[in-house]
């Protein structure tokens, strides 16, 4: 199973990107911590990445596996270059790679 049900943005302020979606469509904030916030919306959970050190350039979007070291197999085999190697956080696991046409995309499992 591969899915898209995440989005990251970088952002100069996790704390007001998530206050603001709050204000404007009434969507939920989970802040963790001054440096990152989550907000689901209908069916999508998109996330504020404050730290400078952890941002991708571009909105990252982030696609769900049940099997990471297969979806990895899958990425490289099919010409993805993994540009981040695979990390916990909250929740779960994942990498980072770029597509063969430059854009930098996550693959992440839940623990």
């Amino acid at each position: 199973m591969f899915e898209v049900d995440f989005v990251e943005f970088p952002s100069t302020s996790a704390t007001a990107s998530g206050e603001f979606f709050t204000r404007a469509f009434g969507w939920q904030v989970t802040p963790y911590g001054p440096g990152y916030a989550d907000v689901r919306a209908a069916g999508l959970t998109f996330g504020f990445q404050a730290n400078a050190a952890e941002q991708a350039r571009a909105p990252l979007v982030t696609v769900r596996t049940d099997d990471l070291a297969a979806a990895r197999t899958a990425v490289e085999a099919a010409g993805g270059e993994v540009t981040k190697e695979p990390f916990s956080f909250p929740g779960g696991r994942r990498f980072h790679f770029r597509e063969p046409g430059g854009s930098e995309l996550a693959v992440w499992c839940p623990e």
